[in-house]
C-alpha cells in the first residue's frame, strides 16, 4: 500500500485527490472535513460534480483526534454519500473504540470497543456508573502503554487498579459511547451542575450567524463556572448575547445558556486543528 502525506493542508490539492479515482482510504480531523465543505460549496458546479463523484468512490473515510459536530457529518454525506466512520484512541492506548466498519455508523457516537479493548465508565471514587449517567473513561488491554518515561508521579496518577484514565467523559446509550469531551475542559460545572461543552457547542452551530464555536467555563463566584462561547462569525453577520440568550433558550436549558461570548476572527488551534480550549478561555480573562 501506499500513504499520502501532504505537506501542508491545501483544500483544493485535498480535493484533487480525493476526486482522482486514486485514494481509497481517507482520515482527517473535523477542521479538515469543515474546510473541504467551504471549499466545495464555493467551487462552481462543474467542480462540485466532479469533486463529489470521485469522493463517492473511496471505500473509507474516517474522522478523529476530536468530536465530530453531527451537522458536519450530515453534509459530508450530501456531498459525497460517505458515512463518516467516527472512533476514539488516544496515544496512550491506540485505538480504543469504533463505529461498525460495516453496520450502522451511529452520528454522534464512537460505537463500542475494539477486539482485545475493555473500557468501563466510573464515578469520581472509581465506581462503576449505571448506563446514561456520565462518567469517566477508563481503558484496560494490551494496547495500553506500561508508563510514562520517566514521570513516575504521571504514571501513578494515570492509573487506578490496572485501568487507564483517559480524562475523557462519556456516557453509555443503547449500545454505543457518546463522549462528552475533556473532564479538564469540556465538563463545566455551573450553578451545581455539570454541563458538556460539546453537546452546547452541537446547538449553536446551528445559529445562522455561528460558523464555528468554541465553549468553555470560565471562573465565577456565584456560578463557580460562567458558560462562555466564542465564535467564528459567518461572513457580514453580527451577533450579541442577548440575540444568542434568546435563540438558544428553546432548545438548552437555562443552566446551559452562554453567559459571555466573544467574537473572533478564528479560533486557537493546534497544528491538529483541534481548538486549544485554554487559549480560548483566556480571551474571557
Amino acid at each position: 500500500a501506499t500513504c499520502e502525506i501532504l505537506p501542508a493542508f491545501d483544500a483544493d490539492v485535498v480535493w484533487d485527490r480525493l476526486a482522482s479515482g486514486e485514494i481509497t482510504v481517507f482520515t482527517a480531523v473535523p477542521t479538515i472535513y469543515n474546510r473541504l465543505i467551504t471549499s466545495w460549496n464555493a467551487a462552481s458546479p462543474e467542480v462540485q460534480r466532479a469533486r463529489s463523484e470521485g469522493a463517492r468512490r473511496l471505500r473509507l473515510m474516517m474522522s478523529g483526534s476530536a468530536a465530530l459536530p453531527v451537522q458536519t457529518l450530515e453534509r459530508w454525506r450530501e456531498i459525497t454519500g460517505h458515512t463518516l466512520l467516527e472512533r476514539y484512541g488516544m496515544t496512550e492506548l491506540g485505538m480504543a473504540l469504533s463505529n461498525p466498519l460495516a453496520g450502522e455508523r451511529r452520528p454522534g457516537y464512537v460505537g463500542q470497543p475494539l477486539p482485545g479493548v475493555e473500557v468501563r465508565l466510573v464515578d469520581e471514587d472509581g465506581r462503576d456508573v449505571a448506563e446514561g449517567t456520565p462518567g469517566e473513561l477508563e481503558d484496560r488491554g494490551p494496547a495500553v502503554c506500561l508508563e510514562y518515561w520517566q514521570r513516575p508521579d504521571d504514571t501513578r496518577d494515570a492509573f487506578r487498579g490496572g485501568w487507564f484514565r483517559t480524562g475523557d467523559v462519556a456516557v453509555w446509550e443503547s449500545g454505543s459511547f457518546r463522549l462528552l469531551g475533556r473532564s479538564n475542559v469540556d465538563i463545566i460545572k455551573t450553578g451545581g451542575f455539570k454541563v458538556s461543552a460539546l453537546e452546547i457547542e452541537e446547538i449553536l452551530r446551528t445559529h445562522p450567524a455561528i460558523a464555528e464555536c468554541a465553549v468553555v467555563g470560565v471562573h465565577d463566584e456565584d456560578w463557580g463556572e460562567r458558560v462562555s462561547a466564542a465564535v467564528e462569525l459567518r461572513t457580514g453577520a453580527s451577533l450579541s448575547l442577548d440575540e444568542l440568550q434568546q435563540w438558544a433558550k428553546v432548545q438548552l436549558a437555562p443552566y446551559k445558556l452562554p453567559r459571555a461570548l466573544q467574537a473572533v476572527p478564528a479560533l486557537p488551534r493546534n497544528a491538529m486543528g483541534k481548538v486549544v480550549k485554554p487559549e480560548v478561555a483566556g480571551l474571557f480573562k
